[in-house]
């Protein structure tokens, strides 16, 4: 191949120091092989972001970096979360990269699937999904949750692909449209489908986590899935004016009800009733309170125009450059 494709590697990590020395090593290994068969750049790179860990995490990956041009950081000045992570690394290394890979930290997703994502990048892809196999490494409540959630957001009108995290390929016509985007409340796994370029699909199997606990907790999966639903679709919106309906019916009906048992003497008689429907409408309204509520949060946010994320430090170490920290 003539002109080899420079491949940057995006890796967030938060509180990662357990793995780290295993992941760059791994990492590292893997790019070389890539680098030796002629499918990438010898200016390809790992790039690190560094999600406002609380331990060494940004220390070790300053070591790498000055250990190897292959690696660059990325550090924020404070934790914005996995999705701003990830995608202050695509931006980062769009300008200067022909595609972009992203990857977690503890490497379960399988490095070795990068092969396909290259062959279908080369085929002319702009967008290639990394989708596991099967969930036979997760819990039964984890299994049972994330079915949960991609039937959910396919119901509701999201363009999810089931099973996918955040292992993709990028090139960078892709991210120069991802960069587009101006929204603050991330969801990429459903935002990037409906951009609409040619895509692919490489199917990989899920490894055991090497080290450490995973920082995906139940509340940032449930934040996660809430971020999905509003930020992707008004269908629940829409839910509302037909549930609405549909209580308009019933009452109507509560109401002749009451108006057959006054007729009849029966006043008494209905009182289980009319506190049945009080307790029906009250909570449906509240329900549909909290939904607008939570919408208007997200205008809210976006109306303000805040960063998505500040970088405190980059650091990059070009080839053709003597030794020394590049810093942006």
């Amino acid at each position: 191949m003539e002109n080899p494709t420079i491949l940057y590697l995006v890796v967030p990590c938060y509180n990662e120091e357990e793995v780290l020395d295993k992941t760059a090593g791994v990492l590292r290994d893997k790019m070389r092989r890539l680098t030796q068969a002629g499918k990438i750049s010898a200016k390809s790179k790992v790039l690190f972001v560094n999600d406002g860990s609380r331990d060494r995490t940004w220390q070790m990956i300053c070591a790498w970096t000055k250990q190897d041009r292959m690696f660059a950081g990325l550090c924020f000045s404070k934790n914005f979360g996995h999705q701003s992570a990830i995608l202050a690394g695509m931006m980062a290394a769009r300008k200067k990269a022909d595609a972009v890979v992203t990857i977690d930290a503890d490497l379960q997703q399988d490095i070795e699937a990068l092969d396909q994502f290259l062959q279908c990048y080369e085929e002319g892809c702009d967008i290639v999904y990394g989708v596991r196999n099967d969930r036979k490494t997760d819990g039964f409540f984890k299994k049972t949750t994330a079915g949960l959630f991609y039937r959910l957001m396919h119901l509701l009108g999201s363009e999810t692909i089931t099973n996918h995290a955040d292992y993709r390929l990028m090139s960078k016509k892709a991210l120069d449209a991802l960069a587009e985007f101006q929204e603050t409340n991330l969801f990429l796994r459903g935002l990037i489908p409906t951009m609409g370029f040619q895509s692919d699909i490489v199917y990989f199997d899920v490894k055991e986590r090497e080290a450490g606990k995973s920082k995906y907790t139940f509340k940032k999966e449930l934040t996660l899935a809430m971020d999905g639903i509003t930020s992707m679709s008004t269908r629940p919106l829409q839910l509302i004016v037909i549930l609405g309906f549909f209580t308009f019916l019933v009452s109507l009906g509560i109401f002749v009800s009451c108006i057959w048992d006054w007729a009849h003497g029966r006043v008494v008689a209905g009182w289980t009733t009319t506190v049945a429907s009080t307790c029906l409408i009250g909570g449906i309204m509240l329900l549909s309170q909290g939904i607008i509520g939570v919408y208007l949060g997200k205008v809210y946010m976006e109306s303000k125009g805040r960063p998505r994320y500040i970088v405190e430090s980059m650091i990059l170490r070009e080839e053709d450059e003597e030794d020394g920290d590049v810093q942006d």
